[in-house]
């Protein structure tokens, strides 16, 4: 007898596959709302006002655009790692454990789409 490679049903791997889009259509609206964010170069209407606010409130935009590229930096790796969780969907390995080789539990898998692990392999590998 051959032993059968653990994998989800067809079934199983088209509802994943529904919620990744879902996933991906949020985030990519969430990362155009950041980047836009981040490019906007409108000002604030300081000009009229003291210098020493005016400095202030320049370094706080520098801040503020720094925070915003790096949300945007963590959101397009989320866009990349659903993308790919979607491609593991298509060929069908969605959900087998990178590690131990069984399917990751499917509660993990709907509040973390793009998991690759399971939850004993992560704790293990700390």
């Amino acid at each position: 007898m051959v032993d059968e490679i653990a994998r989800y049903s067809d079934a199983d791997l088209a509802e994943f596959k529904e919620l990744i889009i879902k996933k991906i259509n949020k985030a990519q609206t969430d990362l155009d709302l950041i980047k836009s964010a981040y490019m906007n170069d409108l000002n604030n209407g300081t000009d009229d006002t003291s210098p020493t606010f005016k400095a202030f409130e320049e370094g706080s935009e520098t801040m503020s655009k720094e925070a915003n590229s790096q949300l945007a930096i963590r959101q397009e790796k989320f866009i990349r790692d659903l993308k790919n969780a979607l491609f593991r969907v298509e060929n069908k390995t969605y959900g087998v454990c990178k590690v131990s080789g069984k399917l990751i539990s499917k509660a993990r898998l709907m509040v973390v789409p793009h998991a690759t692990m399971s939850m004993e392999s992560k704790i293990a590998q700390r």
